[in-house]
C-alpha cells in the first residue's frame, strides 16, 4: 500500500508539472553527460534523472562500451529516448535503434538529430516473434516502463493512467536485413522472451547480449518461465554476469542462478551474456 500511495503521489505531481508548462510544451532540452536530449516533462524517472543529476546509466554504458570497437554494429531493443544507443554510437560504426511507443521513437529521432549521431538509425516497432499489431501501454509518469499489454493487471503498470495503443511489430530477423551485431541490448518491459524467440539469426552472430530481467515480467507480462526465458538464449553464450550480484556464471548455473533471482523477485537492468571467443 505505501509503494502504491507513492506511485500515485508522483503521478499527480508530474501532471501537475506538465500542466504548468503549458499545453505546447512537447519536450525540454536537457544538457547531460550522456549527451543533449529532448525528455518529457511528465516523465519522472529517466527524465528526472536527466534533468536534476544531468546523467543516466553511465555505469550501465561504461559495462557495454567494453564489447563496443570502432567497427562494431549495435542493436539497442527499446531505445526509448536514446541515452544509450546514442552514446554507444560515438563508439562504433552503427547503431540500430527499436522503439515501439510512438511518443517516444518520435524524441529518439529528434534526439539523434540534436547529437548529430549519424550512424545511429531508428525504427519503429515492437520486436516479437510474429508480425501482428501489439496492443500497448503509453505509460506516462515512467516512459520507459511503456510495455504490451500486460497478461495480468497490476496497479504498478496502469497507476499513471496510461493510454492503450496498437503499434506494429515484427520479427526483427525480418526487418533488419544485416543480421550482423557485436552486441544487442534489450530492454522492452516484459517482451524480452517474444523478441528473442523472433531473432535467431541476430543472436547467432552476437558476441554479448544484454537483457533486462525482472521476475514481475515474465509473470505477469509475458507469462513464461524462467526455463522458457532462457530456452530463447542461444548455447553459444557461455557465461552470464549478473551486475547487481557481481556475480558471474558459466551456463550450467544459468537457470540456478536465474531461478533463485526469480525466487527472490530480484532482478537486474541488464544480465550479461557472453560467448566464449
Amino acid at each position: 500500500m505505501k509503494l502504491e500511495w507513492k506511485l500515485a503521489k508522483q503521478a499527480r505531481r508530474a501532471a501537475r508539472f506538465k500542466k504548468a508548462l503549458g499545453p505546447h510544451v512537447k519536450a525540454l532540452i536537457v544538457e547531460s553527460e550522456n549527451g543533449v536530449f529532448a525528455v518529457d516533462p511528465e516523465d519522472e524517472t529517466l527524465g528526472g534523472a536527466l534533468r536534476h543529476r544531468g546523467k543516466y546509466s553511465l555505469e550501465e554504458l561504461e559495462r557495454l562500451r567494453r564489447f563496443v570497437t570502432p567497427e562494431s554494429r549495435v542493436l539497442v531493443v527499446g531505445a526509448h529516448i536514446g541515452t544509450l544507443a546514442i552514446p554507444l554510437a560515438g563508439s562504433c560504426r552503427e547503431v540500430v535503434a527499436i522503439e515501439a511507443n510512438p511518443h517516444t521513437y518520435d524524441l529518439l529521432v529528434k534526439n539523434i538529430a540534436l547529437n548529430n549521431a549519424a550512424n545511429c538509425r531508428a525504427l519503429h516497432l515492437a520486436a516479437n516473434d510474429r508480425e501482428e499489431p501489439v496492443e500497448f501501454l503509453l505509460s506516462r509518469v515512467n516512459s520507459g516502463g511503456s510495455k504490451r499489454v500486460p497478461r495480468v493487471r497490476k496497479f504498478i503498470y496502469y497507476y499513471d493512467d496510461p493510454e492503450t495503443v496498437s503499434v506494429p511489430s515484427a520479427p526483427l530477423d525480418s526487418v533488419i536485413e544485416d543480421h550482423d551485431f557485436d552486441l544487442i541490448v534489450m530492454d522492452i518491459e516484459g517482451s524480452e522472451y517474444f523478441a528473442l524467440k523472433g531473432m535467431p539469426e541476430i543472436l547467432s552472430n552476437a558476441r554479448a547480449l544484454a537483457v533486462e530481467f525482472l521476475p514481475h515480467h515474465l509473470k505477469h507480462v509475458s507469462g513464461v518461465t524462467v526455463e522458457e526465458f532462457l530456452a530463447v538464449i542461444p548455447r553459444h553464450f557461455t557465461t552470464l554476469t549478473v551486475p547487481t550480484l557481481n556475480r558471474t556464471v558459466e551456463s550450467a548455473e544459468f537457470l540456478p542462478c536465474l531461478s533463485e533471482m526469480y525466487r527472490n523477485d530480484q532482478g537486474d537492468d541488464g544480465l550479461i551474456f557472453e560467448r566464449a571467443d
